[in-house]
């Protein structure tokens, strides 16, 4: 393990070979300089040391200057001040300015060195924190936006704008494109990287969970609030919030997450006092929120404030040239988890992966790449395995009837059919829809599918005890998977 590097900065020569003296004995690697230039010189020639114990007098350089100068140099670099008694308020000064503490002249050696040490792990922290977080960021690089079509390229270069500022953006697309990966690479190339990142899906909770979720709740709120919570907009203060889903969200909620936009302030559930908050939106749906917004399904001002930046994500069908870049990396990636690395693909089995319409995007060509990669035996991906894991065929689009559709009701229909087909089964029926289970499970309660309107009771011979009655004399679906 190498030592940690220290530097003395003091004009005064018996000070300056002390400290050294004492440090060296500890173990440290020391470098010592009489003024500012010569420190200076040495951090350009080090590239890096973990702490400096900084006169803070020098003969050619102020110690508060050289103090900003060393902290733009290296952020994470530990400052000790050595001041006299008569300046210690302005030692306390410019520990407000970074400085980690002072030593008051004259020096016990001895407290200098448990100061140093107490330092140079705060030097440690500040540096595994540091990687940790650049860990946790490499993975949403502006890079890990794959594709060379032109759509996706500009899809990426807002995303380097976008990043650079702080305001609302709105990402749009239809599902499968990537809006959760594109909101989690707006957040890591932003300012706000260093904090949190919180991911709400708006589908996910019932209307009064989710804004007890949102917007926290006081002690006795409702009957389970049993104590205070804060809510994960003001958890994620100084960072990112994620609204997935936006389209989805109850008008009631609307209503308060536009007043939050507005003047970036929240009530709890029960509360009375507004609390400020400083975070970014990011919200994302796979709703055409204009026609939402013309339909009176969602808030036209809430719309405006979400949309001062729009990104949208194009469909993998409209860059078809893109799917064998993301496929190879795919097999790359889930080829490394299984130990299962892919040397060869043929040309028959691009073929057939590029003549797919792709109707899930981008997560249903990671899905079959997924599956084709644990059904594989040997390092050759054909067309014989692709065929293997891929999805059924679906029509290319649905044709819109020329008297026009409700699409609250198709959405109604496609749900009942759904839970019907599979018995009430809400993961199946998830499955058939390319929904979630919790969202499956939202729009039977907001269609009122959900528990007990429709179902009959039992009849004598209990040939049709808790079905779900669909009103035309059918009695499919199990309501015991509805509850």
């Amino acid at each position: 393990m190498v030592a940690p590097k220290v530097m003395v900065v003091d004009d005064e020569p018996q000070i300056r070979w002390a400290l050294a003296e004492e440090l060296s004995a500890a173990g440290y690697r020391v470098r010592a300089a009489a003024t500012g230039a010569a420190a200076l010189a040495h951090l350009a020639e080090d590239g890096q040391v973990d702490l400096v114990l900084l006169d803070q007098r020098l003969p050619d350089m102020d110690g508060l200057a050289l103090l900003e100068r060393i902290k733009a140099h290296d952020h994470d670099a530990v400052v000790i001040l050595l001041t006299a008694y008569s300046n210690v308020e302005s030692a306390v000064d410019a520990m407000r300015s970074g400085a980690y503490h002072y030593a008051t002249k004259p020096l016990e050696l001895a407290a200098v060195r448990r100061l140093v040490e107490r330092g140079l792990e705060t030097t440690q922290l500040r540096r595994e924190l540091r990687a940790l977080r650049a860990a946790q960021a490499a993975p949403y690089a502006l890079g890990s936006i794959l594709g060379e079509s032109p759509a996706i390229a500009r899809s990426r270069a807002l995303l380097a704008r976008y990043a650079a500022n702080d305001a609302t953006v709105l990402i749009t697309g239809e599902s499968g494109t990537g809006k959760d990966l594109a909101a989690k690479v707006l957040h890591h190339n932003s300012p706000r990287a260093a904090r949190p990142f919180m991911n709400i899906t708006c589908t996910a909770l019932p209307e009064a969970l989710l804004e007890s979720e949102l917007f926290g709740h006081e002690k006795g709120a409702f009957t389970d609030a049993r104590q205070a919570r804060v809510g994960l907009l003001q958890a994620a203060d100084g960072g990112t919030v994620f609204l997935d889903e936006i389209g989805d969200m109850p008008p009631a909620l609307q209503a308060k997450l536009l007043r939050f936009l507005e003047d970036r302030t929240l009530r709890r559930v029960g509360g009375t006092a507004d609390v400020r908050v400083d975070v970014r939106i990011v919200a994302a749906t796979h709703v055409d929120l204009a026609e939402a917004v013309r339909s009176r399904t969602f808030r036209e001002d809430l719309y405006y404030r979400l949309a001062v930046l729009e990104l949208p994500l194009p469909a993998l069908r409209d860059r078809p040239g893109d799917v064998p870049l993301l496929a190879r990396a795919f097999m790359d990636t889930i080829g490394r988890d299984l130990h299962k690395p892919v040397h060869a693909v043929t040309d028959a089995a691009w073929r057939v992966l590029e003549g797919h319409h792709w109707p899930g995007n981008v997560r249903e060509l990671r899905n079959v790449v997924e599956r084709t990669m644990l059904l594989l035996d040997g390092g050759t991906v054909d067309a014989a395995d692709v065929q293997m894991a891929s999805s059924p065929t679906r029509p290319d689009s649905f044709t819109l009837p020329a008297a026009g559709i409700a699409l609250h009701e198709l959405e109604r229909s496609l749900v009942l059919q759904a839970i019907t087909r599979t018995g009430g089964n809400q993961t199946e029926a998830a499955r058939l829809l390319g929904l979630h289970r919790d969202q499956v499970r939202y729009r039977l309660g907001k269609y009122g599918l959900l528990g007990g309107p429709r179902a009959r009771p039992a009849t004598r011979d209990g040939d049709d005890g808790g079905r779900l009655d669909r009103g035309d004399g059918s009695d499919d679906g199990d309501d015991r998977h509805l509850a």
